[in-house]
């Protein structure tokens, strides 16, 4: 699998974007020493007081000593907290995934290889997630917390708990196709126990299914934490984070249009990797999807072939040899009323 998503250029080129963005998260307190600022650091003195707090200097203050300008407003370093907010994007999405695959595994698993009460148990659970209206409640459950509370991780947990319907209705669904199958019913016969079935026989089954959604979430949960952060309900400052930086900046995309670009840009591509690195693993992993391409590929050549197994074009003859007729009875020879009257 991973040589054929190596030959593609574009699953090739999204990820070695998301590599580069995983190194700037795991290398951002190093990059911010490098440039030497700090991202929760103010320096007014390169704000025009006269002009509303806009940085001083062309592109929002860009020099030698910010190499991505300063924050309008409050002086901080755009460069430090780009890379600082990519830290919490990256580990917020990646732990709310893990979250939802996690509890939609499980449930699904449940559900598949469980009675008939469980099955519609959680089954009607499942329903009523995929109808809540996420963002609502999300932004209730953020709300209610004691402001105490780590901030990341309550991000993590609240898209987490409210994402894994979908999982957990595409794990049921294989796990119910997947119990048919001999090699269980000989496991179930043997008497393994359901947990041991759903760990031993079914998990490697479903580990392709399962990463295929994966890939689908993770783009979807970084959108919602800087969704989140943009209402105001997710990270708090000092904590860097894109939305939030973007929430700031609604206020200055006409006096410094770069403090507005950058974090919209860095966001966008990120989505935008992900979602084309997952497209790409899911046509891999998805046999429908790879039958499809076959069938595709078989069409590329020249329409299908009239002549029979020799190579020629089937003959229109009768057994003779000779075309059809269309003489009647009378032309092909007498009749048995005829025979026997003579």
């Amino acid at each position: 699998m991973w040589r054929r998503l190596l030959a593609r250029r574009a699953a090739l080129t999204a990820g070695l974007v998301i590599v580069l963005l995983v190194l700037i998260a795991a290398a951002a307190p190093l990059l911010s020493a490098i440039e030497g600022q700090d991202p929760t650091g103010y320096h007014n003195d390169l704000l025009d007081s006269a002009a509303g707090g806009v940085p001083t200097g062309s592109f929002g203050g860009v020099s030698a000593e910010h190499w991505l300008g300063v924050e309008p407003g409050t002086g901080r370093d755009v460069f430090a907290r780009l890379v600082h907010g990519a830290r919490i994007s990256l580990l917020v999405a990646v732990g709310a995934t893990l979250v939802q695959v996690a509890i939609g595994v499980l449930l699904g698993l449940a559900a598949g290889l469980g009675n008939r009460w469980l099955d519609q148990l959680i089954g009607n659970t499942t329903e009523v997630m995929l109808a809540l209206p996420t963002l609502v409640f999300a932004i209730s459950l953020m709300a209610v917390v004691p402001p105490g509370f780590p901030r990341p991780l309550l991000l993590t947990l609240v898209i987490g708990l409210l994402g894994w319907a979908g999982t957990a209705r595409v794990v049921r669904a294989q796990t119910l196709s997947l119990r048919q199958l001999d090699y269980v019913a000989a496991a179930r016969l043997a008497g393994a126990t359901r947990w041991r079935i759903a760990r031993r026989e079914l998990l490697p089954s479903l580990a392709a299914p399962v990463i295929t959604y994966a890939a689908v979430l993770l783009p979807s949960n970084v959108v919602a934490e800087a969704g989140l952060s943009f209402l105001g309900v997710g990270v708090k400052p000092p904590t860097s984070s894109w939305g939030q930086m973007l929430s700031g900046a609604t206020t200055w995309f006409r006096a410094d249009p770069m403090y507005v670009l950058l974090p919209s840009a860095l966001l966008f591509t990120t989505v935008l990797a992900f979602t084309v690195l997952g497209d790409a693993v899911r046509t891999e992993l998805d046999p429908r999807a790879a039958s499809r391409l076959r069938v595709g590929t078989a069409r590329g050549g020249s329409g299908p072939s009239k002549a029979g197994p020799s190579g020629a074009v089937p003959s229109k003859a009768g057994p003779s040899g000779a075309g059809p007729s269309n003489a009647g009875p009378s032309s092909a020879g007498r009749g048995p009323s005829e025979e026997a009257t003579a």
